[in-house]
């Protein structure tokens, strides 16, 4: 069961400077003594506190009436929502007034004043959660399984097992290699992990391969399609002999002891998502490298959308952008964007198909504030990123 996921790439710094009345000094807050903290507060003058009351008092009213505006707006998003979840239940027709067509409202009031006086407890920064990669997904799949993915003997080998598997599934040439030009940059690698250029680097997320699988996604795919997985892998052991079949066979092992752990959860994404986040699940997620799964793994990403438009009743094929969309966004949400005509889509905001938090933190649904821009910026991204080795590499095997 996918549900929305949206993408949202942002990175928060917050440094404190405290500077001293000497030049030479500069003293970090989190080790700030109580002389200096002392110091500090004596140095706040009388008309400096009653400055920054001022303007915090100014700031608090003004952020309240946007708050009281905001929340407004986005309680209207999500009243529409719900009318039109309702709607398509009853296979009713989606008009132009089931969306608010204003956009979200944004904050002009002035900024937060700095407080003269030290806080006398800092607030400290929870510890940033440690992304695992794939070092730690192989680990685990030894640790767990006793298990090393089959790697390709080179990345276009992994290319071609995509592009044989993709097709006979039902994607088309333009569907993978354009969704792959748009995840990758056009030149990935099957074991590219998102923000990850090796050590002394931080990964962004979990999510890896030409189509970017999160570990939830390889969980939750292991759960629904693993006796599509196991099926192929039965018939693919049948044509070997040899070390060759007792390799296949083991693989296969691992597989159904995989596919049994992902069903020991209801067929939930928050279900999914918390199997996931063990060196169980991060094992499971040691498949999309394996140069018989992965390939597998990747096309059902796409393939569940397709499969969901079409039970939908759209049978018109889907544009990779389109397929994009539902794949950023979940199969409901993008479905929502890909059945609407081109004049509703110039005029509906973005802001329709997410959460305030998720709109809020991701700057392309804000600069390309309608669903056709939106669509139109990612074949952009798509047509640009085609022109990359890796994607007219891709191109060529199929």
């Amino acid at each position: 069961m996918r549900l929305p996921l949206i993408r949202c790439f942002s990175g928060l710094v917050a440094l404190a400077l405290f500077a001293g009345a000497q030049e030479a000094v500069a003293v970090e807050a989190a080790t700030l003594s109580a002389s200096t903290a002392d110091a500090m507060a004596q140095a706040a003058t009388p008309q400096a506190i009653a400055e920054y009351r001022r303007k915090l008092r100014e700031y608090q009213e003004a952020r309240a009436a946007f708050e009281q505006e905001a929340g407004a707006y986005w309680s209207a998003i999500a009243e529409k929502r719900r009318t039109r979840n309702a709607k398509r239940r009853e296979r009713q027709p989606i008009a132009l007034d089931d969306y608010v067509l204003a956009q979200p409202p944004a904050y002009t009031g002035p900024k937060r004043p700095v407080n003269p006086e030290p806080e006398e407890e800092e607030e400290r920064p929870r510890p940033r959660k440690t992304i695992p990669v794939v070092a730690d997904f192989l680990k685990a799949a030894a640790e767990h399984f006793q298990f090393t993915p089959q790697r390709p003997a080179s990345e276009v080998e992994f290319k071609r097992a995509y592009a044989r598997y993709a097709l006979a599934a039902g994607l088309t040439r333009e569907q993978a290699v354009r969704v792959y030009s748009f995840e990758t940059g056009g030149s990935g690698n099957h074991d590219m992990q998102s923000g990850y250029r090796g050590p002394g680097t931080r990964p962004i997320s979990t999510a890896i391969g030409y189509n970017q699988l999160l570990t939830t996604n390889s969980v939750e795919l292991m759960a629904e399609q693993g006796h599509e997985f196991i099926k192929a892998l039965t018939q693919k052991a049948a044509t070997l002999s040899g070390s060759a079949r007792q390799a296949m066979d083991r693989k296969l092992a691992v597989l159904k002891k995989m596919v049994a752990f992902t069903r020991t959860v209801p067929d939930d994404w928050s279900a999914h998502e918390r199997l996931a986040d063990t060196p169980q699940g991060w094992a499971v997620h040691a498949m999309v490298l394996d140069i018989d799964v992965g390939p597998m793994l990747q096309t059902h990403k796409l393939l569940t959308s397709v499969i969901f438009a079409r039970a939908k009743g759209y049978t018109r094929p889907l544009t990779a952008a389109e397929l994009e969309m539902m794949n950023l966004t979940g199969d409901g949400t993008g479905l929502d964007m890909v059945t609407m005509p081109q004049a509703m889509r110039e005029k509906v905001p973005t802001s329709n198909f997410f959460q305030r938090g998720g709109y809020e933190r991701n700057p392309v649904a804000i600069r390309h504030n309608t669903v056709a821009k939106l669509l139109a910026v990612t074949d952009e991204r798509m047509d640009f990123n085609g022109n990359k080795p890796g994607a007219k590499e891709l191109a060529a095997v199929f």
